[in-house]
């Protein structure tokens, strides 16, 4: 007989730290699961995370979170060894964000995984690496080459370590979160990357983990990020095209005091197609042409010519059945046959052209020995 749990109580909370106990945890769960993947030092853009697990999975279901500060993704000289790591502070946060304003728990269990590097790669340096193709090197990847190697590494092994059918990741780290799309789809992965907004303090900074490293000074010279995007936004709002956009964000970084730029762009935010003209994003693709789907007696074409029609929507994805152990059978990812692509109304799939004209307007600088990132999504002229 089935017991339901006592959401009088708040969540069931298991802390696992190696994959025995992870897999021991997971054994026999058929409740519906998501995966928020974090470095820890938990802050309230994290907990924004875990409470949209919270509602895909329902009160009854099973959200894990990982706290993993992962080496792969530090180059030489960057702050792997100072990053901070509060885990029993992490854990208390993760349970108070579970527990409704009447005590009761939003959902049925909260699986912590925290584990060493050793237990993520146990044989030391993995000898197959993930390629995370050509959106990698630029932008964020042109700064930190080897970053998005590293994380295209841990999310692959932590979705195959905790089968979910939702993995949540912030819009903050929006070439994240396309490439993790374009990963995602390109190896069949049967989840459902699900994007959640920005949190940001009062004063408009976006959280961060890395704002504790902020001096209050330096605090106050950070808020040039959130100005540079308002005022691109602005032009955007008045019509400006893609490169006057970003020209109006580029003004507000580069007289503020005490901030170093490293970049501003507007890109595709799937595709990071560059926008603007700058030369940081992707250049665009060229346009290749459709084929049109056979017909039942196809008129005769002459040699080398070429038919122009549009394909059928649908034509050439390539059709999934059957279900994955790890994957409940009524996942409308699976069902749908596309994996790792959003299935809900308006939804773009990774490595597809955004709709006309939606851009991002992404900015990075260093403000002290602290480098920051933000980005505002737009709607430009078409």
């Amino acid at each position: 007989m089935s017991v339901e749990p006592d959401t009088t109580a708040g969540p069931t909370i298991a802390l696992t730290r190696t994959r025995a106990e992870l897999e021991a945890a997971l054994a026999g769960d058929r409740a519906p699961r998501a995966v928020v993947m974090t470095m820890g030092a938990l802050h309230d853009g994290h907990l924004d995370l875990v409470a949209e697990a919270a509602r895909l999975v329902g009160q009854y279901g099973t959200v894990v979170v990982t706290i993993f500060v992962n080496p792969l993704q530090f180059a030489a000289g960057e702050d792997l060894e100072a990053y901070p790591r509060t885990l029993e502070a992490d854990v208390q946060a993760l349970a108070g964000a579970l527990a409704g304003t009447d005590g009761a728990g939003r959902v049925g269990r909260l699986l912590v995984f925290a584990p060493t590097p050793e237990v993520v790669y146990p044989d030391g340096e993995p000898s197959v690496r993930i390629d995370p193709g050509p959106m990698a090197r630029v932008l964020e990847g042109a700064v930190r080459p080897t970053h998005f190697a590293g994380v295209c590494q841990v999310v692959l092994t932590l979705l195959h370590l905790t089968g979910p059918r939702w993995a949540l990741f912030g819009r903050k780290d929006a070439q994240q979160l396309a490439i993790v799309r374009a990963m995602v789809r390109d190896l069949a992965v049967p989840v459902e990357i699900v994007p959640v907004d920005i949190r940001r303090e009062d004063d408009g900074l976006a959280m961060s983990s890395r704002n504790a490293y902020l001096s209050p000074a330096e605090r106050g010279q950070a808020l040039a990020l959130s100005r540079s995007l308002a005022a691109g936004a602005r032009a955007a709002r008045q019509g400006a095209g893609a490169a006057a956009v970003r020209e109006a964000a580029l003004e507000v970084l580069a007289s503020a005091p005490g901030v170093a730029v490293d970049y501003a762009a507007v890109v595709d935010p799937d595709t990071f197609v560059d926008l603007a003209g700058s030369g940081l994003g992707l250049p665009a693709a060229p346009v290749p042409v459709a084929l049109a789907p056979a017909a039942p007696d196809p008129a005769p074409v002459a040699p080398g010519a070429v038919d122009t029609g549009a394909a059928a929507p649908g034509a050439g994805e390539p059709e999934c059945s059957g279900t994955s152990p790890r994957t409940a059978p009524e996942n409308p990812t699976r069902q749908a046959g596309a994996a790792g692509v959003s299935v809900r109304a308006g939804a773009i799939g990774p490595g597809k052209q955004s709709a006309p004209g939606r851009a991002l307007l992404a900015v990075a600088a260093r403000v002290g020995t602290t480098r920051l990132i933000d980005n505002v999504l737009l709607d430009l002229p078409r």
